[in-house]
Parts: C-alpha cells; structure tokens; sequence
C-alpha cells in the first residue's frame, strides 16, 4: 500500500541515529560472516554445513536490507503516520489501540499499534513493519522519538474520539 498521506505539518519524527544503525547492520553482517566462516572451515555433516550456510545468507540478506530501510524516517502528520519514502503506515481515523507497555511484544525502543483496517505486509527491519492489522514501530530508533511519537498519537486518537 503505498498510498500517500497528506502533506502536511509533520509533528514528530523517528529515525534510526547512525550509532544504533551501524551497530544493528554491523551485528547482522558480523553473524552472517561468522556462521559462512563456520560452515566452511568445520565439516559437521553436508545438512549442517548447508544449515549454517542458510543462516549465513539470511544473516547478510538482513543487514543489507536494515541498512536501506534505516535510511528512511517515520513522519507524524495530523492525518497519520508514513515513511519518508511516501508509503502510508496507518491513518489516525484506522488506529485502534496504542501499545507501548512494559511488556508489550513490541521492537526496541518501540510501540505497537492496531489498525481498524488490514493492509499489506511490510518491513523496513530496525523501523518498522505491519502484518494484516499490527503495526510495530522501533528497533535501531531511539526510545526518546518514540516516546515522543506515542504520546502525539495518544492525543491525536483522544482529539479524534472527542470530535
């Protein structure tokens, strides 16, 4: 779905910082060379080596994709929420229920949201993703935009119920 929200004001953003971006790629390119080197100097058994190969290539796969997706930044606007690259995450009339508890199964530093409508699956690793009607923000960004970014949703959702 890549229908754009309004242009408007953006009122908070969320964005990896390049410390936390490097470090997340880093980690995954590290696990990726270092399950390749494993496979290829030890001969476990031909299932296990192509076992470990697998990983090696997701593990890579992974840091490539999160660090293209860390590129981009989440904007809120009054309308909703997008990423920088126009595709529409969810609209403020779609969202449903805010979780950014303690113990909620969220990404770092993150939060979740429920829309009202299903759309798409989609992954930016270390920014966000959505399955059907979950959406999670957070990974590599730093709790403090994040924070700052639930508490604007919340007052926009009790704007919305109020009006």
């Amino acid at each position: 779905m890549s229908h754009e929200i309004d242009s408007g004001e953006v009122l908070a953003t969320v964005e990896a910082s390049p410390a936390r971006r490097v470090i997340g790629v880093a980690m995954l390119i590290g696990l990726g060379l270092m399950t390749l080197y494993v496979a290829m100097a030890s001969t476990p058994g031909v299932a296990w080596q192509g076992f470990l190969m697998l990983v090696s290539g997701l593990a890579l796969w992974m840091g490539y994709r999160m660090w293209h997706a860390t590129a981009h930044r989440i904007e809120l606007t009054a309308a909703g929420l997008r990423c920088s690259d126009g595709t529409e995450i969810i609209r403020i009339q779609d969202l449903q229920h805010l979780d950014r508890g303690f113990f909620a199964f969220k990404p770092s530093n993150g939060f979740l949201m429920r829309s009202a409508t299903s759309a798409e699956r989609c992954w930016y690793p270390g920014l966000w993703w959505r399955m059907g009607r979950r959406i999670g923000v957070g990974g590599v960004t730093p709790g403090s935009q994040t924070k700052t970014m639930t508490e604007i949703l919340a007052a926009l959702m009790v704007e919305r119920d109020a009006g």
